[in-house]
This record gives structure tokens, C-alpha cells and sequence, in this order.
């Protein structure tokens, strides 16, 4: 039988000049800010093989949770991106929304805590807007990535050199979305189109799939995505070998690398045991373990983002410079 829906014309949708923002840009780091004095010995290695990724053309992925934005390393990100150290973007869903806000306003991030009291959360009409973006890449047969970062780049957005998706477009770099459904704010607003938000996101994850049939001999980072990053991987990366494998080819020979808060011992090469429970740590067991096993080398590097993302863009640097 089919069950009651909720109306989403009855919403309230508020201005974003409504909203108080808790990121604003005066807090993203400059291009030239001298590199904090974090360092771990995997740095140089990672720097390394980037750059003898790009120098092969082999894959360089860098997989991403939102917070990595919030951290203030847009200019970094951006920096990678048009160096050619970094050739693919996976971000979650929430990603574009803070890269949409900061483009349009130079701010983002509400308190959940505040406005899920009063039943605003989320439901701002700027924001929102992003769905009309989606609805037009669907139509036009684009990722979901793509249609927001081409919405940027042509659009009528104040600091739009910010914006990472911007700057993948106009680099001719993939960036795709990989989305849940009803994990994100956008998803709230009366005009998301489900059939376009997953058209575009499959479509974002197909085009993650061919740039791993590239990864051997590259280089994947995992940057604070514990769920989002390791799952689309995996799937991708087992896509990509199963017709590797039938061409005679291997996807065996490349880096991973995991950049987290949380600290993890041991050798982490090997997955924990299911008595542990840090065994359910999907990048340690999926990006670490599992996926190197038969000739991959893979490194933690336990930090915060607004530190190791400009450690990693420093390493490369070096590594540039001696080739």
C-alpha cells in the first residue's frame, strides 16, 4: 500500500542573510602561509609518489570528507589541483554544500544544535539552490560534481576562486559526489529531484571507477572520510581490477594513505580482529590492510587536516623540485 509522504510545500525556507555562520574565510589559510612545523616520516614518501604518479599518469585520488573545507584549505586543495598532483576529487554529500556557501557568501556552517530546535535546519533558500544545478547536469548527462562545480564557475558567485569544485571544472579534473540519500540539507528542500540527485551521483561514481583503472603505480589519499571514502573505493577498485584481470593486467603496484584525528598503534598493515572493535574502522581494514595485501604500501598519518593538508602540498613541493 503505499504510505503517507510528507509535504514538503508546508516548509518554511529562510534567506541565508537569516542564518548565523559559524566558518567564515577570514579563517581559510593563504596560499603563502609558511607550512605548520607538523611533520611524519610518510610525508616525503607520499610527496614522492605523487609526483611520479603524474609523471606516469597514473591516478592521483584524493578522497575527502567535508571537514576537510571546514579546516580552511581550500587555497591548498586548489593549489594540488592546478600543479596536476591531485587528478581526482571524491568528496561526500555535505562537501559541495560548505564549497556552495563559501563560493556564494564566504561562509557556512550553521549550529545543528540551534536550528534543529527551531526546525530551520538546513532549509535555507540559497542553499538550495544546488538542486536546481543537479536537475540541469542530469539533463545535460553530467556528474553531480561536475553540474555544481560548472554552476560555480559560470555563476554569479562572489569568491568563487575559493571554491574547489570551481577550480576541478576549470582544471578539467574530475570531482564527483558520492551521496546517501537524506544525509544531506539539500535533500530537505521541496525542489530535490531524487532521480536526478542519483543519476548524477552513479554517474559521479562510474567516473571514480575508470580513474582507478589507473591506479596502478598511483596514489590514493583518504582524507577524514571513515565511511564515504573506504566503501566507494573498494567498489570502484574491484570494478577496475575484475577487467583488469581479464585483460591480463594488475592493479597491485600503488599508495594509499589514510589522514585522520583518530590514533591507531600497532602494525596497521594488518586488520585488526573482530574482538577489537576498531576492526569496523572501515579505512584501516578497506584502505590500509585489505586493498594493499598483494604488493600496495600504505601509511597513517594522524593529524588535523588544517595541518597535514599543507604538509602534503609542502612535500610535493620538494618532490617537484628535485625532478
Amino acid at each position: 500500500m503505499p504510505f503517507p509522504q510528507f509535504d514538503r510545500s508546508r516548509l518554511r525556507i529562510q534567506p541565508l542573510s537569516a542564518r548565523v555562520h559559524d566558518l567564515t574565510l577570514d579563517r581559510f589559510l593563504a596560499l603563502d602561509d609558511p607550512p605548520s612545523d607538523f611533520s611524519h616520516p610518510a610525508l616525503p614518501i607520499l610527496g614522492e609518489r605523487l609526483i611520479a604518479a603524474q609523471q606516469r599518469n597514473s591516478a592521483r585520488i584524493l578522497l575527502m570528507g567535508a571537514h576537510v573545507l571546514r579546516a580552511g584549505v581550500s587555497r591548498q586543495l586548489i593549489d594540488m589541483l592546478e600543479r596536476g598532483w591531485i587528478d581526482h576529487v571524491a568528496m561526500n554529500g555535505a562537501g559541495p554544500i560548505h564549497d556552495w556557501e563559501l563560493a556564494l557568501i564566504g561562509a557556512t556552517t550553521e549550529s545543528v544544535a540551534r536550528y534543529v530546535s527551531s526546525g530551520e535546519f538546513g532549509l535555507w533558500q540559497e542553499t538550495g539552490r544546488i538542486n536546481d544545478a543537479i536537475r540541469q547536469g542530469a539533463a545535460e548527462g553530467l556528474g553531480l560534481g561536475e553540474a555544481i562545480g560548472r554552476a560555480i564557475l559560470l555563476g554569479d558567485f562572489p569568491h568563487k576562486e575559493i571554491s574547489v569544485l570551481a577550480a576541478a571544472v576549470r582544471c578539467k579534473v574530475p570531482v564527483t559526489v558520492h551521496v546517501g540519500i537524506g544525509y544531506d540539507i539539500i535533500h530537505e528542500h521541496p525542489n530535490c529531484d531524487g532521480a536526478a540527485l542519483g543519476a548524477t551521483s552513479y554517474r559521479d561514481f562510474l567516473i571514480l571507477a575508470q580513474t582507478i583503472t589507473r591506479l596502478e603505480g598511483g596514489v590514493a589519499l583518504n582524507f577524514g572520510s571513515a565511511v564515504m571514502g573506504p566503501e566507494v573505493y573498494l567498489k570502484a577498485l574491484a570494478m577496475a581490477r575484475n577487467v583488469a584481470h581479464q585483460e591480463g593486467r594488475a592493479i597491485r603496484h600503488f599508495t594509499t594513505a589514510i589522514f585522520d584525528l583518530l590514533p591507531l598503534e600497532g602494525d596497521l598493515r594488518r586488520e585488526a580482529p573482530k574482538t577489537d572493535p576498531r576492526y569496523y574502522y572501515r579505512p584501516w581494514k578497506t584502505i590500509l590492510a585489505r586493498t594493499v595485501a598483494d604488493g600496495g604500501e600504505s601509511f597513517y598519518i594522524q593529524g588535523d587536516h588544517r595541518q597535514t593538508i599543507p604538509a602534503l602540498r609542502w612535500a610535493a613541493m620538494q618532490a617537484a623540485s628535485r625532478h
